[in-house]
């Protein structure tokens, strides 16, 4: 029997899966037949066998709700400025008495981040009236003639790719989400977004080797006595939001100039491992310390190789994609070989020395539960179920994700969680590849989270402490832009996004949707089988044999890990079952 991956992306790239001769709903049984009769015996199983239609659609309006408490309470509290403070129903923009604060100063420029970085989740959530209505505040109070200094990635993401993202939906002629055309719109957002990529272009201009200063006043270019070290992700994760704008001005400047900073980047991997580092120096293009991965500093990375070939159909950039997955597989992966059968550890992705390969430290973070989602893009779904499971069983343990876990120690090495969307984004993407309702139980699990330990009188607040759940006066943009939107579809079954016929979309790293194939040279239907290391070069080819991981009905019907192996990890995170 065989499974298909028929796959139209939206920015999920989500993947439909149809069984060829066979349209029975019901789970093929067969010498596994024990093992089932006793998977389901037993916690797990009991557990997140059912998830009833009335409660998923309770999840989705909760998740809806949840959404729109905290986009009112920053329009109500804290607009015009940058973030909401959700404790003291304030606002915050940069810390001006403070320039060395780069953990608010690389994120807030004084443009109203959070109604801007939060207008593409509007139209997902179909809110028409509302969409139109930011984007017309948009228009109207934010510009980016300011003497701002900001992280040239974060503005990317958070910024330029939510204008891209919200001027595409604007003059989608199909207007899949209802009409989100605001009367008289005159391409405002893509000037805007234009504007915004012309003023982080003295990042790249000023840059040795082409890879980009980390940070740029908008109206001063670089500043004086910058710092020179930026993130691998931060510099080379530019592509999508570039590429977007040079396709829709007809001007190759932009993508080129990230295009060019990938390649540097690229070209530095370890000669003997092929490791990249997670930060690098822009003035000597040296890695700065030993330590490569899959979380910050990196992550992202290895996220927009894949996504830049889906959306742009580079065969360069899938190239890259196989080669630096090899190498993570053979150097950064421990445990047993296969997911969901064999003898061993709990497969697990581990920081190494970037010359070597040997562990460097025991902890992991929780930027790398985005892992998970690019393997199911990738069609690995069995790896990504493992990946998955290791983070989910990290969350059951503190009821949220610190944003590093000792392994060794079984305990958080920081122990600060802001609310991040990675693990969600995942659990959505694994849902949408295998149909389990064990995600939508790990997707209800985290909404209640966020109501019991993060809910505030005016908003959602950071987790300063994932163990005494003491909160932390800060609700980040993304928590509007990622965490609520993957939530919400993950419940959302009639989205527009779920059907083929309406939507090509990727998600970018904040969860902005951009459609595949603008420019329309690329444009066909192909499937994951074709995204492996031996078919990089015929991605078209016909009678290439396909390598691709099939989606047993057992990952649908049963859950997606074995309850052994789900027992492993317990024992790992050290979580008791009861």
């Amino acid at each position: 029997m065989c499974v298909k991956y028929l796959w139209w992306l939206t920015a999920l790239l989500f993947v439909q899966y149809s069984f060829a001769n066979n349209d029975s709903s019901t789970p093929i049984l067969n010498k596994d037949q024990l093992f089932l009769d006793e998977f389901w015996g037993n916690y797990y199983g009991e557990k997140y066998r059912h998830f009833s239609e009335v409660d998923r659609l309770k999840s989705k309006e909760d998740a809806r709700n949840m959404f729109y408490f905290g986009y009112d309470s920053y329009m109500k509290y804290a607009f015009p400025q940058d973030e909401l403070n959700p404790i003291d129903c304030s606002g915050r923009g940069p810390d001006v008495l403070n320039p060395s604060n780069l953990n608010i100063n690389d994120v807030l420029g004084n443009f109203s981040l959070t109604l801007v970085d939060s207008l593409d989740s509007l139209a997902v959530l179909g809110n028409a009236s509302e969409f139109k209505q930011a984007v017309k505040i948009v228009i109207d109070t934010v510009h980016f003639d300011l003497n701002s200094t900001v992280q040239v990635f974060e503005t990317n993401i958070r910024v330029l790719g939510s204008l891209l993202a919200s001027h595409l939906i604007i003059v989608d002629p199909k207007q899949p989400f209802g009409d989100m055309r605001p009367h008289g719109y005159d391409n405002e957002l893509l000037d805007m977004a234009h504007d915004l990529a012309v003023r982080l272009l003295p990042a790249f201009d000023s840059a040795k080797y082409g890879i980009p200063f980390p940070r740029v006043n908008l109206r001063h270019g670089v500043p004086n006595n910058t710092l020179t070290h930026t993130a691998t992700a931060g510099a080379g994760s530019l592509l999508l939001e570039f590429g977007t704008l040079s396709r829709l001005l007809g001007d190759p400047t932009f993508e080129n100039a990230a295009r060019r900073a990938v390649d540097e980047i690229w070209g530095r991997r370890n000669e003997k491992t092929g490791l990249l580092g997670i930060a690098i120096d822009v003035n000597t293009g040296k890695w700065m310390g030993r330590q490569s991965g899959l979380g910050a500093g990196v992550d992202s990375f290895f996220e927009y190789l894949l996504k830049s070939y889906i959306l742009f159909g580079e065969e360069r950039d899938l190239e890259m994609f196989n080669e630096a997955l090899q190498n993570i597989k053979d150097h950064l992966r421990r445990g047993r070989t296969h997911c969901n059968s064999g003898m061993g550890d709990p497969p697990i992705y581990v920081n190494v020395d970037l010359s070597s390969g040997n562990i460097i430290n025991t902890w992991v973070d929780s930027l790398q539960a985005f892992l998970p989602g690019l393997l199911v893009l990738n069609g690995d779904i069995e790896e990504a179920i493992c990946c998955h499971a290791l983070y989910y069983t990290i969350w059951k343990k503190f009821d949220a994700l610190p944003e590093r876990f000792n392994w060794h120690l079984k305990l958080p090495d920081v122990q600060f969680y802001p609310l991040r969307p990675e693990l969600i984004e995942s659990t959505y993407l694994l849902y949408r590849a295998t149909k389990n309702p064990f995600y939508l139980h790990v997707g209800r699990e985290i909404l209640d989270s966020f109501e019991l330990h993060a809910r505030t009188e005016c908003g959602y607040a950071s987790l300063h402490n994932v163990i005494d759940k003491s909160q932390e006066d800060r609700m980040e943009s993304f928590f509007l832009s990622e965490t609520c939107k993957y939530l919400y579809l993950l419940f959302d079954f009639e989205n527009p996004l779920h059907h083929q016929s309406s939507m090509e979309q990727v998600f970018t790293t904040e969860g902005h949707l951009l459609p595949v194939n603008l420019s329309k040279p690329w444009e066909q239907e192909f499937d994951y089988c074709y995204l492996t290391k031996s078919n990089a070069r015929n991605r078209t080819a016909t009678n290439v044999k396909r390598h691709c991981d099939k989606v047993d009905r057992e990952r649908t019907f049963s859950l997606p890990l074995r309850r052994g192996y789900f027992r492993q990890l317990d024992e790992l995170v050290g979580t008791a079952v009861t």
